[in-house]
This record gives structure tokens, C-alpha cells and sequence, in this order.
């Protein structure tokens, strides 16, 4: 099954900014060469279920090496048959915006 997650991973009490922690996560999203996008709370992933789901697990694997604590919430939108559906999504909001 084909899906879209919305990832939103970070720790907790590494100090106000966690840029650095978002980009080893982000990077593990890009060298996975799954469709993505990038967003200020969060990043869109698609793929199969299984892929996808193995792309969260390295990221949160990789902030738990040296972070105590790590805060991660994930959103799962499961449909069968589907492709390009990050731009599909967004695409169809932006077409009824333009009239």
C-alpha cells in the first residue's frame, strides 16, 4: 500500500534550536530516494508502507544515538494504487484557489 506520512522528529532538551538534529534526519530522508517535501514542522514522505516506515525508523534510530529523549509524531495517509500523490494533494487544493 502505497502511502504519504507526515514526519515531525526532534529532541528533546538538546537547547532551543534543533536544526542540526532535523538535518541528520532530513538527510537520512534524502539519501533514502523516496518523494518527499520539506516543511517548517515537519517533512511529507511517500512511498510503499514498508519503505516509508523503515525511513522513520533510521531517523528516529539516528537522533536516539546520543539524544536521552526524542519526540517524534507521524501521520499515515494509506491508499492502494496510488503515485505522485505529494503533488497530486497539492495541486488539486491550489487548482480550487485560483478562481
Amino acid at each position: 500500500m502505497s502511502v504519504i506520512v507526515d514526519l515531525s522528529l526532534f529532541p528533546v532538551g538538546q537547547g532551543e534550536s534543533v536544526a542540526e538534529y532535523v538535518a541528520r534526519a532530513v538527510k537520512i530522508i534524502r539519501d533514502s530516494g523516496l518523494p518527499h517535501r520539506l516543511g517548517p514542522m515537519g517533512t511529507a514522505i511517500e512511498g510503499e508502507y514498508d519503505e516509508v516506515m523503515a525511513v522513520v525508523g533510521r531517523c528516529f534510530k539516528a537522533l536516539q544515538a546520543d539524544c536521552d529523549r526524542v519526540y517524534m509524531t507521524l501521520k499515515v495517509d494509506g491508499r492502494a494504487g496510488r503515485s505522485g500523490g505529494l503533488e497530486q494533494k497539492v495541486g488539486d487544493v491550489e487548482k480550487r484557489l485560483v478562481g
